[in-house]
């Protein structure tokens, strides 16, 4: 998937319709995920879900003339493919916008529209409970309302390009893809709700590191064996602090957001492995929760330059 190209907001047209719509907690529809399998007749490449139903799926799929009916989820979409024109229909509102890198497009929780896209789609989703918007205004003390704002092709280079890189991320390692993904979630949630909502509004987190103690005791998670233990709710609640603000206080404390610690860390456990004992690769790779051999040579390649097998002949 290439990187996504930043444009100038200025440059894109505004969409013919941005109503605010009713987010009730408790609409009626179908879940995201089982939606848009309808609606686009396909899977998707990759699609990642929590027990809350908060998950990241990217898709590729043909042109599409259909109804997208209700659900339970906002969705959230970043669009990565050649630029296209499109329209939008929520009764007797017209939206017409250009798909094109940059941009992101919002359907609310319970609304209903229908879509004429021409052309193939690449395309990275984000669902949402509302439950979980409503969580992240609460934890951020905002008085922002949390009905979201309906977006058709909507200039967003932020959103896009922190949605876009779920895709690129994933390394095959079930703890260091689900910290991950927990941490993108939470920070589209709050970019979502700060841009996105009935009144936009600038969020004041706050300042400061963990205090010693509650470091040491996120570094003792991390360092952990167990799914577990190196998931976010259990860092955050161990800390006593929202997700949100267990994140940006670890980075104040450490440099390293939880997910790029626990990375470092597992890199630093496979280079001691690949140095100080004779285990192969594959033992290796399995030892510190990688699927496959292959993803563990690429996420180790990706840090070092380097394969694990050179990398372990170069220094012994």
């Amino acid at each position: 998937m290439s990187k996504p190209i930043l444009l100038n907001p200025s440059e894109d047209p505004p969409a013919a319709s941005e109503a605010i719509q009713s987010n009730s907690p408790t609409a009626d529809g179908r879940p995201a995920d089982a939606e848009m399998a309808r609606v686009l007749g396909t899977t998707p490449f990759h699609m990642a879900l929590d027990s809350s139903g908060a998950g990241i799926a990217h898709w590729k799929h043909e042109p599409l003339h259909d109804v997208v009916e209700p659900m339970t989820h906002h969705v959230i979409m970043a669009y990565n493919g050649s630029m296209q024109r499109m329209e939008r229909r929520s009764g007797r509102s017209v939206a017409i916008g250009t798909f094109r890198p940059g941009v992101v497009i919002i359907i609310p929780e319970g609304s209903s529209s229908r879509w004429d896209i021409p052309k193939p789609v690449d395309v990275v989703q984000l669902y949402l409970p509302h439950t979980m918007i409503e969580r992240v205004a609460r934890e951020a003390d905002t008085a922002t309302p949390t009905d979201l704002l309906e977006r058709t092709a909507h200039p967003d280079p932020i959103t896009s390009r922190l949605l876009l890189s779920a895709a690129d991320s994933l390394e095959g390692n079930g703890a260091l893809d689900s910290l991950f993904r927990h941490q993108l979630i939470e920070l589209l949630a709050t970019r979502v709700l700060a841009a996105h909502s009935g009144s936009p509004t600038s969020f004041q987190p706050t300042t400061g590191g963990l205090a010693p103690k509650a470091l040491l005791r996120a570094i003792e998670r991390l360092r952990s064996d167990s799914d577990a233990d190196v998931s976010l709710a259990a860092l955050a609640s161990e800390a006593g602090l929202s997700r949100f603000h267990f994140c940006r206080a670890f980075k104040e404390s450490t440099g390293l957001s939880p997910h790029a610690w626990l990375r470092q860390h597992r890199l630093e456990q496979a280079m001691n492995m690949l140095r100080d004992t004779d285990k192969s690769v594959v033992s290796v790779a399995a030892a510190l929760g990688y699927a496959s051999q292959t993803a563990f040579a690429a996420a180790f390649r990706k840090l070092t330059g380097e394969t694990p097998s050179d990398w372990r002949r170069r220094t012994r």
